[in-house]
């Protein structure tokens, strides 16, 4: 039913919001609706003020699990996912994927890097934000894994700012090697204020700048008492 309500918004909407947000914001809700309907799950959004509603900017996050995903949709701000190509198969939400336009992306995969650099490009110089993964796949302990060149390099060539987004707690969701959902979560999402790419001449300076920003915000939010 969520997904016949997705192409309903997307035949009434696409007309007249020629870059999907409408629809975004829908796919939102529908993410949203597993805390909604879920007591144990709970979630906390500090830091939403810095992003923008429209104008470029790369948006890029730690990542744990899977749970991730529905979390960072809970950021209710317009933005493109670059995900895994494979995900763009899955029924439904695959499906709901492509309607919205969001960036494929083979991962170790040159032509479909260059691809996906291209695409986010072009949604950039429209106005949209992109999001992306640096690590470029989950962590399997909570531990920052090195960040990859490919969000730095987009934001310095189109000279938009990065915002880094801190999440903890969503490992509790769905770990990488986990098969069930965890009955009891309390996810929290920091969003940090822009960091400006005009004042970084190098791509590894830069992603280095971010990556610390997130690791301390992180150990931050995760000496919190549990709950706050």
């Amino acid at each position: 039913m969520l997904f016949l309500g997705a192409v309903v918004v997307w035949a009434l909407t696409t007309p007249f919001d020629r870059n999907g947000r409408v629809l975004h914001l829908y796919s939102c809700f529908w993410a949203q609706l597993y805390f909604y309907a879920n007591p144990l799950w709970h979630l906390k959004v500090d830091g939403r003020e810095h992003l923008p509603w429209r104008g470029p900017a790369v948006l890029v996050s730690n990542h744990e699990s899977l749970g991730d995903i529905l979390v960072l949709f809970g950021l209710y701000r317009p933005f493109k996912w670059v995900s895994k190509a494979a995900n763009f198969n899955l029924p439904l939400i695959g499906w709901n994927m492509r309607l919205n336009r969001y960036v494929p992306l083979v991962r170790g995969d040159k032509e479909s890097i260059i691809r996906m650099m291209a695409e986010s490009e072009r949604w950039l110089e429209r106005g949209v934000p992109v999001l992306m993964f640096p690590e470029g796949t989950r962590s399997a302990d909570g531990q920052l894994k090195p960040f990859k060149d490919g969000a730095f390099a987009l934001a310095l060539k189109m000279r938009c700012p990065v915002i880094p987004i801190v999440l903890t707690g969503t490992a509790r969701t769905l770990p990488k090697h986990g098969l069930v959902l965890e009955t009891s979560a309390h996810c929290h999402v920091q969003v940090m204020p822009p960091v400006d790419s005009t004042r970084f001449q190098d791509v590894a300076t830069f992603r280095e700048h971010i990556r610390d920003l997130i690791v301390a915000e992180k150990a931050r939010l995760e000496a919190l008492p549990a709950g706050t």
